[in-house]
């Protein structure tokens, strides 16, 4: 399916939360899966190289990076469980969210992370609020935010987001991307900022905005001479993990009741999609447009804020607003990452 523009509208975990352990310009390149004897075929993936983007940094004032709109998470209409079309974009004037999110997103902190929670600030601490980080871009001439995590990776470059952060679709790529690790509620960049090198998205996304495959990577250039991943650490990634389990996921909201301004978490018990539209699993989660592309964790010692990424915030249904849904990470998944690490 196609993202509307200019605003556009897991896997499964092993461990259990609680306790310490909570479980433009360049054209797009397509590599085919064409096999030649002898010769290993390259992923199927869609990359772009935003070297147009020169003064990328300059283009973030302060100003800028604060009227940023939230890109929407894509919000599928289901309709006798096939996918029919997108939403229109979230606006000041929709209905607020209801008051039981409110006062999760909003109002809710503890020095003890809950096991099932919609929506909650993150104060625990711990590498998580380092890796985790918000995205500002510019796509189809409008500027927005996002989130993404940085990952384990050869390059030590690496970050994973939604695709659709990345990408529209079948349309344009983003420009000014440009990645802010551990992002704090006063604005401040206490680890920097880098901006992206190389583009990689999923082919199926590239080609046909499948939800299967809304998965990106990027790889950031060097900020001062520092990869980010020895600025800031990184969490791990696994691929092929079982269905089911329970996860815990972060980002930074930024529509009603959220502002952009913190991080935020939601954790639970993970369930297939009840529509079998997609592949994807759904997860209780009132976190709105801003948190997509955040990581969702298995594993997570809470003790330290790192875990094994096994998803990502990627859509919402018409008639759900309390589930996100994150795509599997499959052979697929792996082989784009497995390139992105190496560019």
């Amino acid at each position: 399916m196609t993202l509307s523009t200019p605003l556009l509208a897991a896997v499964p975990l092993v461990a259990s939360l609680l306790g310490p352990a909570l479980s433009g310009a360049a054209p797009e390149q397509y590599a085919t899966a064409t096999r030649v004897p002898d010769t290993p075929a390259r992923p199927d993936v869609a990359e772009h190289d935003p070297a147009q983007d020169a003064g990328v940094l300059s283009y973030w004032t302060p100003e800028r990076m604060a009227k940023a709109l939230p890109l929407g998470l894509p919000v599928v209409f289901a309709k006798g469980g096939l996918l029919s079309s997108l939403a229109p974009p979230v606006t000041g004037d929709d209905p607020a969210p209801p008051r039981e999110a409110t006062r999760a997103g909003v109002s809710h902190r503890s020095a003890r992370p809950l096991a099932t929670t919609t929506g909650s600030r993150w104060a625990v601490g711990g590498a998580v609020t380092k890796t985790t980080g918000r995205v500002f871009l510019t796509l189809n001439g409008v500027d927005f935010v996002c989130s993404a995590s940085t990952v384990r990776s050869r390059n030590r470059d690496l970050v994973v987001t939604a695709g659709h952060c990345v990408k529209d679709g079948t349309g344009a790529w983003a420009r000014n991307w440009t990645f802010v690790p551990g992002y704090r509620k006063d604005g401040s960049q206490p680890y920097g900022r880098w901006t992206a090198r190389r583009m990689f998205v999923a082919g199926p996304w590239a080609r046909a905005a499948d939800d299967n495959h809304d998965i990106a990577m990027v790889a950031l250039s060097p900020s001062r001479g520092r990869h980010v991943a020895d600025v800031v650490g990184v969490q791990d990634i696994a691929f092929g993990s079982p269905r089911g389990g329970r996860t815990i996921s972060f980002g930074y909201p930024a529509d009603p009741p959220y502002d952009g301004r913190h991080l935020v978490y939601c954790s639970g018990a993970l369930r297939d999609d009840p529509y079998g539209g997609t592949q994807d699993q759904g997860l209780g989660c009132d976190m709105t447009a801003g948190a997509s592309g955040g990581p969702w964790l298995s594993r997570f010692d809470t003790a330290t804020g790192k875990g094994t990424i096994t998803s990502l915030s990627s859509f919402k249904y018409s008639d759900d607003q309390r589930t996100m849904y994150g795509p599997l990470l499959g052979e697929s998944a792996k082989k784009l990452y497995e390139l992105a690490g190496r560019a």
